[in-house]
């Protein structure tokens, strides 16, 4: 009888050791897991949740302090395109590098969504475009741009892009980049963009 409560006892100290290592270990493959998501996916795996151009709302807070409301468009490798809501002349749609952001006020399930078990690349190409690749789009396109910077914002067409700044032709918003429309040139370094309007 005795060796029955010792096999007995000693049966159920195994299995909870078993349980508690079994539990050890999706505990730490969950941290590594974590370890490996970056902003990136975390924002992929929301617009992913709902789709691009659905009813996604996201606010993003600024490293100026600023938040905004967005409706993500498209996710490319560093940057996020979106429409800005709630404009009263239409549509405005925005570019913001992911280095300008500060954080990302989510619901509990978006949340929950941002970290869902998925890659991080579909597999599309626009997900591996830089922020750069971008800026050197709309000026071949000559579009008119206003640039929210830490140092103000600038109104203007983006004249060239080199490898870490561009040169802003600035001239007043609504008005083609014409010689004498043009103010001044500012080169603005791209880590002091935080968000790109287009006009």
């Amino acid at each position: 009888m005795r060796w029955d409560d010792l096999f007995d006892d000693l049966e159920g100290q195994l299995e909870r050791e078993l349980h508690s290592e079994a539990t050890d270990l999706r505990l730490q493959e969950e941290r590594a897991r974590l370890d490996k998501l970056s902003l990136r996916t975390r924002l992929s795996n929301v617009v992913r949740s709902v789709g691009l151009g659905g009813a996604l709302q996201l606010r993003i807070v600024l490293v100026s302090g600023e938040t905004i409301a967005v409706r993500p468009t498209t996710l490319g490798r560093d940057w996020l395109a979106a429409d800005l809501p709630g404009s009263g002349n239409g549509r405005v749609q925005c570019v913001i590098p992911l280095s300008a952001i500060a954080g990302v006020v989510l619901s509990d399930e978006q949340n929950l969504a941002s970290l869902a078990v998925e890659s991080e690349s579909t597999g599309k190409l626009i997900e591996r475009v830089g922020f750069p690749f971008v800026l050197r789009d709309l000026c071949r396109r000559r579009r008119s741009v206003e640039l929210e910077t830490r140092g103000g914002v600038l109104a203007g067409t983006i004249d060239r892009v080199a490898r870490d700044h561009l040169d802003l032709a600035v001239h007043p918003l609504g008005t083609l980049r014409r010689a004498p429309e043009v103010l001044h040139y500012r080169l603005v370094p791209f880590w002091q963009i935080h968000v790109i309007r287009l006009g």
